[in-house]
């Protein structure tokens, strides 16, 4: 049969272009542990988002009016009168805080999982350097709209260049392109926001996900993965064991291990999907969550007169807005930001404990890693408060504590007693077999009482029953402690 044209085509494109050579290498024939879970979906989702910012930045340029005269009322025209303008908007401004609140959980399972652990510490290097230009690439945009908070934010934040000795000065004049900011300083943001930091974010996605794939990804148990060698005919037995671990795919070289396509493509749809329905929600109903995502002040435009009455950052940037607070001198307060964003790029080598996986660590970590978490939330709050003086003694407090998670780790991951790694990868158990459980703690936590209704009918309704809600909280708090110790 002769082929068709479309086929003609294809194979011409195919000989020119290793199309199958990257699906197959990056996708069909590229192996993935087989126990990955719920944290493993964050790096698509990453991905959705960066995609989802570039397509509606795009958008939004078409109408946008770089000038310090014309920016403002150029959004508000975005938001009234252009078609679906509104939309376009709301799904970028909460999409820069889905990204973050995305990077911040995918950083978070590197801690939870050793992901920056040996051989995958470049991953973490790049991904590094991803957050670090995605904060470049925030702070810039976050300008654009030209508000008050945009304004005063921006106006704050370059000004802390000028601690910097002996080129500080002239740093902070370079970044705003004059000695205010000011109409020079909106066009020069504009310019690194759409272009500049977007080609640096590229290129970090690509270098972080060859990099991923030419050592592999990491699992829960924190395993390598081994590769099964092909050595002559097997005797029956060892065909058996063979078979088992290769999940009856008789093209499967690795052992624990499957295809990312088509079963973790599958899997990452289910993400995407949930991760979507919330992302709808806040779109649509709340797109300022209560001033967090967009504050109230960057509704007024910008008035170099008029100071807001509380000048903060975008919640995403609090953590550390809070360390820079914290610390009395200037220049100092400088270096405990830097330093708390520096610290992170070290991570590799400041852990010494011979495991990955929080699973198989001993206590230690897990209550150093909770500490840690309960810090970093903690500054993230105290960030968008006023620096009363209670405020800053407990930022001062958190900040030692975020600190001490890094600076101590190559003592108490040394000291630790880690549990015996397994020989293969542990089995799960998918939702399917949880949800027995979870439908037995939901009857346990609710009772059923009739409820009459106004017309006299009478049906049975649940409503929460406070002893058995004590009782499944009780046994949690205990399996949380057993897991600490």
């Amino acid at each position: 049969m002769k082929p068709s044209r479309l086929t003609l085509c294809g194979n011409w494109i195919l000989e020119r272009f290793p199309l199958t050579n990257l699906w197959n290498e990056h996708m069909a024939h590229y192996y993935a542990p087989k126990n990955f879970n719920f944290w493993y979906f964050f790096g698509s989702l990453a991905l959705l988002v960066l995609v989802n910012q570039f397509v509606t930045g795009i958008l939004l340029t078409m109408n946008y009016k770089p000038d310090a005269k014309l920016a403002f009322d150029s959004v508000e025209y975005i938001m009234r009168d252009v078609n679906w303008g509104w939309l376009v908007r709301y799904m970028h401004s909460t999409g820069a805080s889905a990204f973050f609140i995305v990077v911040y959980l995918h950083m978070f399972r590197g801690l939870l999982y050793g992901s920056f652990k040996h051989p995958r510490e470049l991953i973490w290097i790049f991904g590094m350097l991803l957050f670090v230009a995605l904060m470049a690439e925030a702070f810039m945009g976050y300008l654009l709209p030209w508000g008050q908070m945009s304004y005063w934010g921006a106006q704050v934040i370059i000004s802390l260049f000028s601690a910097i000795p002996v080129v500080g000065d002239e740093l902070s004049l370079w970044v705003r392109g004059d000695y205010v900011v000011s109409d020079a300083t909106l066009n020069r943001f504009f310019a690194f926001h759409v272009i500049a930091v977007p080609l640096v974010l590229v290129l970090l996605v690509f270098l972080h996900i060859v990099a991923l794939h030419e050592v592999g990804s990491n699992n829960p148990d924190g395993l390598d993965l081994k590769k099964i060698k092909q050595t002559g005919r097997r005797k029956s037995d060892e065909e058996e064991e063979e078979k088992i671990l290769r999940g009856n795919n008789p093209d499967l070289k690795i052992m624990d291990s499957i295809p990312f396509h088509p079963y973790y493509t599958v899997k990452d749809i289910v993400g995407v999907a949930v991760f979507l329905l919330f992302f709808a929600t806040v779109i649509f109903f709340m797109p300022e969550m209560g001033g967090y995502f967009l504050e109230h002040a960057n509704f007024i435009p910008a008035d170099p007169m008029k100071t807001p009455e509380h000048i903060a950052p975008v919640w995403y940037f609090t953590p550390f807005y809070a360390i820079l607070r914290a610390i009395p001198d200037k220049f100092a307060g400088v270096i405990g930001m830097g330093g708390a964003i520096v610290v992170l790029f070290l991570l590799p080598w400041l852990d010494r404990s011979k495991v990955r996986s929080i699973r198989y660590r001993g206590g230690i970590y897990k209550k150093a890693l909770l500490l840690f978490v309960i810090s970093f939330l903690a500054l993230g709050y105290l960030g968008t408060q006023p620096a009363t003086p209670t405020a800053t003694t407990f930022a001062r407090i958190f900040t030692v504590i975020y600190f001490g998670f890094f600076l101590l780790m190559p003592l108490y991951t040394r000291w630790e007693k880690s549990k015996p790694l397994p020989k293969h990868l542990t089995y799960q158990p998918s939702l399917e077999e949880r949800l027995p459980a979870l439908i037995d703690a939901f009857n346990e936590m609710t009772v059923i009482k009739p409820v009459q209704l106004e017309n006299g009918t009478v049906v049975n309704k649940r409503r929460p029953d406070a002893q058995g809600i004590l009782n499944v909280i009780t046994r949690l708090a205990i399996r949380l402690k057993k897991s600490l110790d």
